[in-house]
């Protein structure tokens, strides 16, 4: 959205491996980790990987945001409140399983149903987490509803976003330790009017990190012990990394649980921000900087550490406007693919491809392009790659195939 080979002896300990995991992961984790056992082969270089994309279904109502359930079917959000289910076998559901139109606020381009993702024991509960602009202020919200049951919504966390209709982020995602993440906006309109990036006092331009299978002190989750921010005097205790402007796509790599972060930049560049858990509390620099570049120096501060994004690309080389956030491959169809972080932008739908080197750094690339406006990209329960398309109201498979070396090097990165 606009500022968006085994041998037979040890397959019974394979097995039980993966059978302790279901107990111990999140359904995601373990498929993805299911998928880790047959995806070693050595990763290529990224240009010579290309994307191809088929369309699989059509006559989605803006649809924004995409993520996939432990019995293979795919749950789509549409941005006037409803949710729809697609499965490979049986294509697009005719009715939405979900419907919450009467809760969310579509009054701005960018504002309505944001972000779903299913919780970790959905198998079990059949619980949803979301994201919305809620009627009748356009508040950011986050909250739980079991799938097919609106009546029983409850609302977790809530931040005014009243000024402006945009910048609203809107992405959930667990953890593989349970945690849940949400990405909010600085506030909408430009040049960070609340100066919400570097404020921990709010969580406007923050992505925020709860517990929501306990409740603490009357409210519907805890904090984390081990959140950056817990007992620093006027900063929001929620808060996971901050400098944010709107961080619309951001996903979790159940491989190392660290973050993929794509951040919509102002005017100049887009940015992909890649924290580990050690890195928490990270100062993405937003809106003292906008990538690398100094943007507002009256929101630089001496002595202020900033995190540098891995990757970025300029507007006016690219045809870009608004970064979309991706995840990290861990299907197995293409093995050669493996660990590679795939992202793309509404405007231009290059495909960008960012991969950390063994010895540091990043190795990226462009490797083709998505179909138009892409809203969202993420992984079924196989770890293959689904994107939506906004306006056409698609969806289409994601598959990578393996392309002769070209000559020159990939997009610059960092």
């Amino acid at each position: 959205m606009l500022r968006r080979r085994c041998r037979p002896a040890p397959v019974l300990a394979g097995l039980f491996v993966l059978a302790l995991l279901a107990v111990l992961l999140p359904p995601a984790a373990v498929s993805d980790t299911a998928a880790a056992g047959t995806s070693r082969a050595r990763p290529v270089p990224l240009t010579e990987l290309t994307v191809v994309s088929e369309q699989v279904a059509f006559g989605l109502q803006r649809p924004v945001a995409l993520t996939g359930l432990p019995d293979g079917r795919m749950l789509i959000a549409e941005k006037t409140g409803t949710v729809r289910s697609y499965h490979p076998s049986t294509g697009l559901a005719a009715k939405p399983v979900l419907d919450l139109t009467a809760r969310v606020d579509t009054s701005d381009n960018e504002r309505g149903l944001l972000g779903i993702t299913p919780a970790p024991d959905f198998t079990r509960t059949g619980m949803l987490y979301v994201a919305y602009t809620s009627l009748p202020a356009g508040t950011l919200t986050l909250a739980r509803v079991p799938l097919g049951a609106p009546g029983r919504l409850q609302v977790l966390l809530t931040q005014a976003h009243a000024e402006y209709g945009n910048h609203n982020g809107g992405q959930v995602a667990f953890d593989r330790d349970g945690y849940l993440y949400w990405s909010l906006g600085d506030g909408g309109h430009a040049n960070d009017p609340f100066k919400a990036g570097q404020d921990l006092g709010t969580l406007l331009g923050k992505i925020v990190r709860i517990n929501v299978n306990r409740t603490c002190g009357g409210k519907p989750y805890c904090v984390p012990a081990d959140n950056p921010f817990v007992g620093k005097r006027g900063a929001r205790p929620e808060i996971w990394v901050y400098g944010l402007r709107n961080p619309w796509r951001f996903s979790v790599d159940p491989v190392d649980n660290s973050l993929w972060i794509g951040d919509v930049g102002q005017g100049l560049v887009e940015e992909i921000n890649h924290i580990r858990p050690w890195q928490r509390g990270a100062n993405l620099g937003w809106s003292c900087r906008e990538g690398t570049p100094v943007f507002d120096p009256e929101q630089c501060r001496p002595g202020v550490r900033y995190t540098d994004p891995v990757f970025e690309y300029p507007h006016f080389m690219t045809d870009g406007c608004s970064v979309t956030g991706g995840v990290v491959y861990r299907g197995s169809a293409t093995p050669e693919a493996w660990g590679t972080y795939v992202a793309s932008d509404y405007c231009s739908t290059r495909a960008y491809a960012v991969r950390p080197k063994p010895t540091g750094g990043y190795e990226t690339a462009e490797i083709g392009n998505f179909p138009i406006q892409p809203t969202a990209i993420d992984r079924d329960v196989h770890g293959e790659l689904y994107v939506l398309s906004d306006l056409p109201g698609w969806l289409s498979r994601v598959r990578f195939q393996r392309v002769q070396p070209a000559s020159g090097g990939g997009v610059a990165g960092r």
